[in-house]
């Protein structure tokens, strides 16, 4: 397998905010290059060193850098999505950029040819009971009878190739039931809710803090045939925006959120008021190593874990608002 390796610009005390993040990706491996590190390491009077190569010297004044690989395939191209929204939801919360510049770059391919010679690896994928997923330069196999929900790699997270995305559109087909409100809370793409409707849902609500996945989560539902007045796509912070919140309502049948576990946590607080009595609430995007924390939480805030699904290191879970 080909790897791309991608560095991430930080400083000091953005390590710890950024691999955290990492981590609750399933993203485990990591190397940091810090110049305050390398400072200590000189400093260290207890070692007496004779020489110190010049490669390593470089080191004191370079900028801090989180390295990651990645592999060259559409889970890798799923996961620099994902690093991508993290990025940018971590200088959202960096007010006085003591982060740093939290910009990336990838190392081995440009981009831009990753993403056209994704196309290789993305085929049509069957999800739950219902469902086939399909780039739009594939056929649809003759004679199938499954829901065809047709989506292309984009710069945005969510085609159908994560297990996390499996995981919640199979817990959405399970617990949604024909003429349910839905509420997709960090759409990407907008496959969670744009799957919802071509499962039975009356109409749909979603909302993403980047504004690049609120015009692809729209682009999409129409690519799918979904009417505008079904569909509703808002850029914005569930959690900090107050105005937001009262303009996306409550009541909802079912909500759905496939982020990362520290998000999730933060935005424990407002799911209950987001989701009817009795309604589902379905969370995804959850490493196995942070599973129980992440339920505790929610299950403190008015609901009642009902199911747990998991594939490979990855958890979702449905819960009923009580």
């Amino acid at each position: 397998m080909n790897w791309v390796e991608m560095d991430i610009y930080t400083t000091s005390k953005g390590i710890e905010p950024l691999t955290g993040s990492l981590l609750g990706m399933g993203i485990n491996g990591f190397v940091i290059k810090d110049s305050t590190d390398f400072e200590e390491f000189l400093n260290d009077k207890s070692v007496n060193w004779d020489y110190i190569d010049d490669d390593l010297m470089g080191l004191k004044n370079c900028e801090t850098t989180v390295t990651v690989y990645l592999p060259e395939n559409a889970q890798g191209l799923e996961n620099l999505e994902a690093v991508k929204a993290e990025l940018k939801a971590l200088k959202s919360r960096d007010l006085d950029s003591s982060f740093g510049r939290l910009e990336y770059e990838l190392k081995n391919v440009k981009e831009e040819d990753w993403a056209n010679n994704w196309k290789q690896y993305f085929k049509p994928l069957t999800v739950g009971e219902k469902l086939l997923i399909k780039p739009s330069w594939e056929e649809v196999p003759e004679g199938e009878t499954r829901t065809i929900l047709e989506i292309d790699p984009a710069s945005s997270f969510g085609t159908g190739q994560h297990n996390t995305t499996q995981l919640c559109l199979e817990l959405i087909e399970k617990h949604l039931k024909a003429g349910d409100t839905l509420l997709d809370l960090g759409c990407g793409s907008g496959i969670l809710s744009i799957g919802a409707v071509l499962l039975g849902a009356s109409s749909v609500k979603a909302v993403d803090i980047d504004q690049n996945s609120v015009n692809i989560a729209r682009e999409n539902a129409l690519k799918n045939h979904i009417p505008k007045e079904t569909y509703s796509a808002y850029c914005g912070n569930v959690i900090e925006d107050e105005n937001l919140v009262r303009q996306l309502g409550s009541g909802y049948q079912v909500v759905c959120a496939n982020i990362v576990a520290d998000v999730l946590i933060a935005m424990s607080e407002r799911f209950r008021h987001f989701t009817a009595d009795g309604g589902i609430l379905v969370v995804s995007g959850i490493i196995d190593s942070r599973k129980d924390e992440v339920l505790d939480v929610i299950g403190s805030k008015g609901f009642e874990l009902i199911e747990i699904s998991e594939k490979e290191d990855w958890v979702a879970a449905a819960f009923r608002a009580l």
